[in-house]
């Protein structure tokens, strides 16, 4: 998995569909579609405890995983401190999230198309002086609210929970979270502490996935998921 981890990551999924490593995402997909039957489960949190985790590199390639099921998908990058997505997607960051927080472009001006269909991206804009501020705005709750009406799925890249408040802000529009976790860097304690954070907020943790899990069989790295 550490292929996955430089500054342009691959779109695996898209790349690779036949690999162990797609098949894993789309077990992921399916994992959070059963989570739960009683609640709903349309916009999705994806954070970690601290950076390097491999966080953006999931939630990007799952947003492909959900768009290759012919739903409408939004993926927002909302680590308006270190943003990524719009790199990965090779799209312009001139706006994004802050400049529509900033009431400086409109939602429709900060919504991109990418090469996969069906998968639409608000990169994270120009970083601003106040992210956790503009997070925890009333914009930005109504902005989330508009959104359900758009999309069938809203995928939100978040900052790591244990850097900034940002993650716990965004817990709170947001139906679950997915915490991702990079297996032999990650203490148990720090992975306690991330969850107990999130908890504080009342989030509704949809499960862990673990990854660069080595397995003991072959040189190859997979991701792996936990659930509740």
């Amino acid at each position: 998995m550490s292929r996955l981890q430089n500054k342009e990551r691959h779109l695996i999924v898209q790349t690779n569909p036949r690999s162990p490593i797609s098949e894993a995402f789309r077990s992921l997909r399916t994992n959070i579609d059963f989570s739960s039957v009683d609640e709903q489960t349309q916009v999705i949190m994806v954070t970690s405890s601290g950076p390097e985790e491999g966080k953006s590199t999931v939630i990007a390639n799952l947003a492909v995983t959900y768009a290759q099921n012919h739903r409408k998908v939004l993926l927002i990058d909302a680590d308006m401190r270190k943003p990524t997505v719009h790199r990965t997607f090779r799209l312009s960051n001139r706006g994004g999230l802050s400049s529509y927080l900033s009431h400086t472009d409109a939602i429709e001006d900060v919504i991109q198309l990418t090469n996969v269909e069906d998968l639409f991206v608000m990169t994270a804009g120009p970083i601003p002086p106040n992210p956790a501020e503009m997070l925890s705005s009333k914009s930005m709750a109504n902005m989330i609210k508009a959104l359900r009406e758009q999309f069938d799925v809203i995928l939100i890249d978040a900052p790591p929970i244990l850097a900034v408040t940002d993650a716990q802000l965004l817990a709170s529009n947001s139906d679950g979270v997915l915490m991702v976790i990079h297996s032999g860097k990650v203490k148990k304690d720090i992975a306690n502490k991330a969850k107990e954070m999130l908890l504080r907020v009342n989030a509704r943790i949809l499960g862990v996935v673990l990854n660069n899990v080595k397995r003991k069989t072959s040189e190859e790295y997979y991701y792996y998921y936990y659930g509740n």
